[in-house]
């Protein structure tokens, strides 16, 4: 009986990444292997033949653990000299041979650039007996020609851009990503429409800006007409997008959201500091005002929109006072919540070698009155929808505490996390259909809905993207998709599209 070879692909960091991983998973298993958890738990090895790190580096201890897993794995390779060890995302572009010097029992390192080169990489290094390094310093092809293993039947992710044409000086992601890269429209839609046909419901649309998208071929209206368009997608529910830049950010996309009703009522928008002197220092090309009035316009034309943002405490030279405003905006823009972040330096950025670096306790002291302030705000906000009737995408398992507490748990139009119980001898929803029901706790970081158990609202649909979860629980990972096939590329435009008809080409 031949051998199954299995892979484990671990990944750290943003959306981008997250996607980059079901492209990495999709290029092994064509190439052969197998993923590990699929193999049955008393045949499962103790560690897979081949495992890739897909690495962020925009965290201060992204170095540290990445070390410190390559460390972990070093006793397995010993063991089974015939294993390999993978290194690739943005930490993988920005260290480079450095990986190998610290860590040589690792085989291959790559980019973020050329992800479709690693079952290559990992053939020649087996082959000559030594660690392969290929970093390319732009894109090539576009990932979406990749094949995919996605991770959900009926959620998937959309590339629509790739790069960064930005330089805030805290950032390290565009000399890792590169310029932004568009894809075609018509591309898009064609990779949209694949995707319900296969059962999916919702999409997010991602981007390291994604409302820039058209920057490439010259139509700085292109996204919000990306959106009408993902809105004509027969069977396309939901259409989430991740991450606009509030400098881009434009009155058409806010329309084109109200008005398209698959778009979910849902908005990241990274804010970082609420000083205009930081975001300034920063070089975000937008201030305090301009933001706010893009909330404002949001809130007006779609109220019960959830808004969620970044915000960076302690960046270089920023005093009490630019703090100060930042908590002033927080309190009027009212997020439902936030991440927030203790500014670290990032050896390569110009923040890095600033002056009036803050001293860690300062900056500490700061981030616990920020975090305490939009605890206060999210849970306001969510104290806000109680009684409402919401609709619940179901998920395979988002609460840690549902096997205790006997509820399911989904995600609401939007983008709010729901925890809610099924009455006596209701229907049990599958991952991918959608309930209704009443809200009857706003928590924190969460809703409560128990009010079915007192003769509330309780109603399921079941959908296509529930029958497409059904239809794998005998795949070898239950609930994954197998793998499908890139998206065919056409190229890039030698001219723009034609305004009217720009997403539908």
């Amino acid at each position: 009986m031949t051998k199954l070879k299995t892979y484990d692909v671990r990944t750290h960091g943003c959306q981008m990444n997250v996607h980059d991983s079901e492209r990495l998973a999709g290029l092994l298993e064509t190439a052969g292997y197998v993923d590990v958890a699929s193999v049955a738990p008393n045949d499962r090895p103790d560690a897979a033949d081949v495992v890739v790190f897909n690495t962020c580096a925009v965290r201060e201890n992204a170095d540290n653990k990445l070390y410190g897993n390559l460390g972990q794995l070093r006793q397995a390779k010993n063991a089974n000299p015939d294993m390999q060890i993978a290194v690739g995302g943005c930490m993988a572009q920005k260290d480079r041979a450095t990986i190998v010097t610290r860590a040589p029992w690792v085989d291959v390192v790559f980019g973020t650039h050329n992800i479709g080169s690693l079952p290559a990489l990992l053939d020649r290094a087996r082959h000559n007996k030594r660690a392969e390094v290929e970093i390319l310093e732009s894109l090539e092809t576009f990932p979406s020609t990749l094949p995919t293993r996605r991770d959900s039947a009926y959620a998937a992710w959309v590339s629509i851009s790739v790069g960064c044409n930005n330089t805030c000086t805290f950032c390290i992601v565009p000399s890792l990503r590169g310029k932004e890269a568009d894809r075609r429209p018509g591309e898009i839609l064609a990779e949209v429409q694949a995707l319900v046909d296969q059962g999916v419901v919702e999409v997010t649309l991602l981007g390291q800006n994604v409302n820039t998208y058209g920057v490439e071929f010259g139509d700085r209206l292109a996204f919000g007409k990306l959106l009408r368009a993902c809105g004509e997608i027969e069977g396309l529910e939901r259409v989430r997008f991740t991450s606009p830049h509030p400098a881009a950010f434009t009155d058409d996309v806010i329309t084109a959201m109200a008005q398209t009703p698959n778009v979910m009522p849902s908005l990241h928008m990274p804010l970082q500091s609420g000083s205009d002197k930081v975001l300034k220092d920063m070089r975000r090309s937008y201030r305090s005002a301009k933001f706010l009035g893009i909330i404002d316009r949001v809130r007006d034309q779609i109220p019960d929109a959830a808004i969620t943002t970044d915000i960076i405490v302690g960046f270089p030279g920023e005093t009490e006072e630019d703090f100060a405003q930042t908590l002033r905006v927080v309190e009027q823009s009212r997020f439902s919540s936030a991440f927030t972040f203790q500014y670290s330096i990032r050896p390569g950025t110009p923040a890095a070698t600033m002056p009036d670096q803050i001293p860690k306790a300062v900056v500490q002291e700061r981030f616990e009155r920020l975090v305490a302030l939009q605890d206060e705000m999210s849970w306001a906000e969510n104290r806000a929808v109680e009684g409402r009737t919401v609709e619940v995408l179901v998920a395979p398992s988002e609460g840690r505490k549902d096997s205790v507490t006997a509820r399911l748990s989904g995600r609401a139009r939007d983008n709010r996390l729901v925890h809610f119980s099924v009455p006596d001898g209701g229907e049990l929803p599958r991952p991918g259909d959608v309930v209704s029901v009443d809200v009857t706790y706003g928590a924190p970081h969460h809703l409560v809905a128990d009010g079915a158990l007192h003769g509330g609202t309780y109603a399921v649909r079941r959908t296509r993207g529930g029958d497409a979860w059904a239809a794998l629980q005998d795949a070898p990972v239950p609930g994954k998709p197998r793998v499908s096939l890139g998206m065919p590329s056409v190229g890039k435009p030698a001219t723009a599209p034609a305004s009217a008809t720009a997403c539908g080409t």
